[in-house]
């Protein structure tokens, strides 16, 4: 099983841009499909973006064009780039890591606890 540690959430102006984090240790990274859900107030845990083993990625239409995704299978950590920010991306974020890359939280075996964006108008 793989743990995860999200970093990175914070408070930030719309128009602004944060970088969000997530280590993993325990099994090996690479193996994994890598994804990006996050939890507004009230609302259902949402998918935001993925990233396979061989480096694809999908992206949610909400976030495409201002959302990136990458990994680093050195340092074991995927992130997650947020330029653009809006306050509609206000969220708790929350990596997780499945056998394959996808959209449905279902896929996902392992979650991290999550970290807080704020994005403030």
């Amino acid at each position: 099983q793989v743990q995860l540690v999200e970093s990175g959430g914070g408070l930030v102006q719309a128009g602004g841009s944060l970088r969000l984090s997530c280590a993993a240790s325990g099994r090996t990274f690479s193996y994994y499909g890598m994804g990006w859900f996050r939890q507004a107030p009230g609302k259902e845990r949402e998918f935001a973006a993925a990233m396979a083993r061989s480096g694809g990625t999908t992206y949610a239409d909400s976030v495409k064009g201002r959302f990136t995704i990458s990994r680093d299978n050195i340092k074991n950590t995927v992130y997650l780039q947020m330029n653009s920010l809006k306050p509609e991306d206000t969220a708790v974020y929350y990596c997780a890591a499945g056998d394959k890359y996808s959209v449905y939280r279902s896929s996902y075996d392992a979650w991290g606890q999550g970290t807080q964006v704020t994005v403030t108008s």
